[in-house]
Order: C-alpha cells, then sequence, then structure tokens
C-alpha cells in the first residue's frame, strides 16, 4: 500500500493514510506560498510539532472546523486545549495508536515558546513525529539542527520518508540535512521549511539531487503538489 503526501509550503503537508486525513504542522494563513487555505483543508488529525506561530498555524480554527484530534507535546497540547479543541497529550519518546496509524514523538533541537498578546509563555520542548502508517514510516523532523541521535531513529525505524528542513539560519540547512538523510537511512526525502520568505532561498532541486550519490531519492515538491510513499 502506498501514503500520498501533499506538500503546502513552509513546514506544512497533509498526509493520506488508511483513510484519514492528517495534517502537520498547518501553517497555510500569512504563508505566502500556501496554495490552500486553511478553510479548504480536510483533517481528520493534527501533528503539531512546535509552538511556534508558523507552526501552531491554523490548527484551532481547523480543528474546530473538521473536528480532527490534534496531537501534540504536553505542553503545547495543553494550550491548545484551552482554545476549544479536542487533544491527545503525548511526551518525546512516547508512542500511541490512533485510528489512523501509530504516533512516536522524538526531540527536535530548536525553540518552542508561544506568541500571546501577554508575552512569549513556554510551549513544550520542540519535537519531532514517527508516524507508520499503512506499512510505511514518515519522519517529519519539524525544525530542527543537525544532532546525533538521528543515527538512532535510523537504526530503531525503516524510514521510507524523511522530511526535513533545509532552509538554514533557524534551522539545519542543505549540508546539515544531507548528513541527516544518510543518519537515517531515509529511502526518500522531503525538503521543507524553505522559500517561503527571503531568509530562507534554498534550491530544492539540487538539495535532492545531491542525495542521489548515496542511494538516497526524494522530491522538492512545489507547494500544491503530492508524492506517493
Amino acid at each position: 500500500m502506498s501514503v500520498k503526501v501533499t506538500y503546502y509550503g513552509h513546514s506544512a503537508v497533509a498526509i493520506e493514510a488508511a483513510g484519514k486525513h492528517i495534517l502537520i504542522d498547518p501553517f497555510l494563513t500569512g504563508n505566502p506560498v500556501a496554495t490552500v487555505s486553511a478553510s479548504d483543508v480536510q483533517a481528520d488529525a493534527i501533528l503539531v510539532t512546535h509552538g511556534h506561530g508558523d507552526h501552531v498555524g491554523d490548527t484551532v480554527a481547523i480543528a474546530k472546523r473538521t473536528g480532527a484530534q490534534v496531537v501534540s507535546t504536553y505542553e503545547l497540547a495543553t494550550w491548545l486545549g484551552k482554545q476549544g479543541v479536542n487533544v491527545h497529550p503525548m511526551g518525546q519518546g512516547g508512542a500511541h495508536e490512533f485510528d489512523f496509524g501509530r504516533v512516536k514523538w522524538t526531540m527536535a533541537f530548536h525553540g518552542g515558546a508561544i506568541e500571546t498578546p501577554e508575552g512569549m509563555i513556554y510551549g513544550g520542548p520542540p519535537s519531532g513525529v514517527l508516524l507508520r502508517a499503512e506499512g510505511k514510516t514518515i519522519y517529519h523532523a519539524g525544525d530542527t539542527a543537525l544532532f546525533g541521535d538521528m543515527k538512532m531513529i535510523g537504526d530503531l525505524s525503516t524510514i521510507d520518508l524523511a522530511i526535513l528542513p533545509i532552509g538554514d539560519n533557524f534551522t539545519m540547512g542543505p549540508e546539515d540535512a544531507r548528513l541527516a538523510a544518510q543518519w537515517l537511512k531515509a529511502k526518500q526525502v522531503l525538503p521543507v521549511h524553505y522559500n517561503t520568505f527571503p531568509l530562507l532561498a534554498q534550491d530544492g532541486e539540487a538539495f535532492v539531487a545531491s542525495l542521489k550519490p548515496f542511494g538516497i531519492g526524494g522530491q522538492a515538491l512545489k507547494p500544491g503538489q503530492s508524492m506517493e510513499v
């Protein structure tokens, strides 16, 4: 069986598996490269990697409209639950079986504060997520630097698709992401978190091409495009 992955720009992706629609980091409103609006996307579940606005994005609005369950770290899930949505809190290293697949939360090296009118509040640890569905494992690294335990993630899981940031400045750049793909032993890579804003300008096609000597495939999807895993 295959899983359909659609890229919405920045780090937002939609995954169709087991008859369900799973969104990750649905930053659509205010995303200058997004090809869909928050009022159009389907969602049975929403996974949010950390508390920054360009990842929480339209989570609350989409969850209220669709009834989607929101899955995130304990602190962020608690805050989102207070916004009136159904949440399932998790912790790094923990896993849970949902009706759409198995989710395991991983570490990431980044920040995670939530900006509110009252100021910054703690949003819990920034994270990545391993999603196992339809016999496939998809790793969304969230916003992260390169870190050595990616080797462990690659040793413990067969990564069919690694969704990795390459924008640099706030996250890994292409060089570190290329090394991450090797450590993860990823079969394919989807680069994200680039070309949304001028500061994050990168050549996604060149990055994917640079993986070929290592036997790693992938696609640099344009916002709105999809791939099968």
